[in-house]
C-alpha cells in the first residue's frame, strides 16, 4: 500500500503537467487546381486561439461564435491572414482572395484562393499565424501539386519555407 501511494505521489506532477499542457498547432492545405489555374487554400485554426489573438490585437469585443459572432469577424480574420500568410510562386509574391470561413466544432476553417497560377516548380510559404501570441505555435503547411504532396513545419523561429516540385 505504501509503495503504491509513493508511486502515485511521484507520478502526480507528471500527470498534472500533461493534463494542463496545451498544444498550439494549425494546419494549412494548399492544393494546385490545374484546371482552374488556382491555389485553393484551407487553413485550420482553433477558434479559441484565434479569438484570443484577435481580441488582443484588434478588439476586446470580438467573438468568434457560430451564434453571436462579432459583425466584423470576417474583416478581422481576413486582415490577420493577409498580415501573417504570404505565398510566392516561382519567386513571385502572390495575393490571395479571402473566400470565407466556417466553424467545425472547435476549429475555424479559413478559405483562401490565389487565382491565375501557371504550373509551377517552387512555392514559398510564410505562415506566422498565431506565432505572435503563442511562442510554441507550430504551423503545418501541406502543398499538393500534380499529384505530389510535400509539407513544411513552420514555427516562430522559422516562419518561411520553400518546396521544390521540379524533382
Amino acid at each position: 500500500m505504501k509503495k503504491r501511494f509513493l508511486l502515485i505521489l511521484a507520478l502526480l506532477p507528471l500527470l498534472a503537467f500533461t493534463a494542463a499542457h496545451k498544444f498550439y498547432v494549425s494546419a494549412t492545405d494548399i492544393e494546385y487546381n490545374e484546371e482552374n489555374r488556382s491555389l485553393q487554400i484551407i487553413s485550420y485554426v482553433f477558434v479559441d486561439d484565434l479569438e484570443k489573438l484577435l481580441k488582443t490585437r484588434y478588439s476586446e469585443e470580438l467573438f468568434l461564435l457560430k451564434e453571436g459572432e462579432h459583425e466584423s469577424a470576417d474583416q478581422y480574420v481576413e486582415k490577420y491572414f493577409r498580415d501573417k500568410l504570404k505565398i510566392s510562386v516561382d519567386g513571385n509574391p502572390r495575393q490571395f482572395s479571402y473566400i470565407g470561413k466556417e466553424y467545425d466544432k472547435d476549429q475555424l476553417l479559413v478559405y483562401l484562393e490565389v487565382e491565375q497560377v501557371e504550373p509551377f516548380r517552387k512555392i514559398s510559404v510564410e505562415n506566422g499565424v498565431l506565432t505572435d501570441l503563442f511562442p510554441e505555435q507550430k504551423n503545418v503547411v501541406k502543398v499538393e501539386n500534380k499529384g505530389k504532396i510535400k509539407s513544411l513545419l513552420l514555427s516562430r523561429n522559422e516562419l518561411r519555407g520553400t518546396l521544390n516540385f521540379s524533382k
